[in-house]
């Protein structure tokens, strides 16, 4: 008899940001450490088909899987967490659903009927959710709608989850992380938001299994009462997410709360014993680094108002935290405007500094000509540099510029008609005394 596959959904309460990811991808860890094949899938709710045209500022910086296709980047946390790659079919937008659906209906595969909003997009979402369960393999698939409930944008995601949850009861399971904050000047932990999440959650058809409830502080009992009495959720399915020192800490703290053994219970897997030594390996190293690398970011996606945005560069962020971690060291990043090094706020020899530069990719001139700057400055004093998409790009500008002699060199987003836009043929010469970029 064929086993039915099981569907775990994780939805955001209150607001964004607070971890739905690295819960997905915890959540992800602690069942595969349990014996079961797992794998993870981003819901998006934006209109763009891809993370490629997103504004990093905005929504963080994208996720590049193997085959090339541009992600959110918590896909980067499921890869990471899960120690393996996932193919595109893992990674969906509203904008690509509909880009499908309209495809479908262009090519009379509705069969002549109207095309609705409801069902059709719905159906087409949970179609995708299952062609990549089934493509995997996976005992639990684990499905992470972005955004917050109540929000317009992830409503048709939110149907699809109803409408798989009153088809198969027994086979999924809905987990909201919420937000519990406490108000400086109140100086309690208030439960408030989190109980009008779950009821923007009901008005959606939808009761949440588990709550993963993320504050500055664990949870209390009275707490736990009060989000059991008025969200109708068991006290023992309330999990207490309280900030940790790193995010590989947190697949541990679920195993403490038998996180593990109540999914299994409430999906109706037969039990495993659970195998973490490995990573438990791996976040005693993480805790144990001394020695530290020291990294400059050069960006210019900071800016978000009056705060600094590092999310900007997430992706690049968590990759070089957790290489570093795997070869015993601690990383140091550095964020450097590259707008600074333009108008002369910051000085160039700051970057004799570090252990190496990184400069990541980005959109447009702005911010371009320090950039160029840096590239010139750690090629000629022969500072390690690791350059992304745009940064890789404008290496080779600046190389074709000033090794080469090419003045005319140019990306064409920022110059269209340059003599040279990097696909002459070309020898360099032999004599030159600039080293190559490595």
């Amino acid at each position: 008899m064929k086993k039915n596959r099981k569907y775990i959904f994780v939805v955001g309460g209150v607001l964004s940001g607070v971890g739905k990811g690295v819960t997905t991808s915890s959540i992800g860890k602690i069942l595969q450490s349990r014996g079961f094949r797992v794998t993870c899938i981003k819901a998006d709710p934006y209109i763009n088909v891809d993370a490629g045209t997103m504004n990093p500022t905005e929504h963080g910086e994208v996720f590049v899987l193997d085959d090339g296709y541009e992600t959110d980047q918590d896909m980067g946390n499921y890869e990471r967490f899960l120690d393996t790659t996932l193919p595109n079919d893992n990674y969906m937008t509203t904008g690509r659903v509909y880009d499908a659906v309209i495809k479908k209906e262009r090519n009379l595969q509705y069969k002549g009927k109207c095309v609705q909003v409801v069902p059709d997009i719905p159906v087409e979402i949970i179609e995708r959710i299952k062609k990549a369960a089934n493509k995997a393999r996976a005992d639990v698939t684990i499905v992470e709608i972005g955004g917050t409930v109540g929000e317009y944008e992830n409503i048709l995601f939110l149907e699809a989850v109803r409408m798989m949850k009153s088809k198969n009861p027994n086979d999924v399971v809905v987990v909201m992380v919420s937000f519990l904050p406490i108000p400086e000047k109140v100086g309690e932990m208030k439960t408030k938001p989190t109980q009008h999440a779950v009821r923007r959650l009901n008005s959606a058809g939808i009761q949440p299994d588990f709550i993963v409830a993320r504050s500055k502080v664990l949870l209390d009992k009275k707490r736990k009462e009060k989000i059991s009495t008025f969200c109708d959720v068991s006290i023992s399915d309330i999990i207490s997410a309280p900030d940790i020192e790193s995010i590989y800490d947190i697949p541990l703290n679920f195993i403490k709360d038998s996180l593990d053994e109540k999914l299994i219970k409430e999906l109706g897997l037969n039990s495993k014993k659970h195998n973490l030594k490995e990573w438990r390996a791996f976040v005693r190293r993480v805790k144990l680094n001394k020695k530290p690398v020291n990294i400059a970011v050069v960006g210019k996606y900071f800016d978000t108002g009056d705060f600094v945005l590092s999310d900007a560069y997430i992706s690049v962020i968590e990759a070089l935290k957790y290489s570093a971690y795997k070869e015993g060291r601690e990383p140091i990043l550095t964020w450097l405007n590259s707008k600074d090094f333009e108008d002369g706020k910051k000085s160039l020899s700051v970057l004799k500094n570090y252990d190496g530069v990184l400069i990541p990719g980005g959109f447009g001139s702005s911010g371009v000509e320090g950039k160029m700057k840096v590239i010139k400055y750690v090629r000629t004093n022969k500072i390690p540099y690791f350059g992304l998409c745009y940064g890789m790009q404008l290496a080779i500008i600046e190389y074709a510029k000033s090794v080469l002699r090419w003045r005319d060199t140019n990306s064409k987003e920022m110059k269209s008609k340059s003599k040279q836009h990097g696909k002459r043929k070309h020898k360099a010469r032999s004599n030159s005394r600039s080293p190559a970029y490595r």
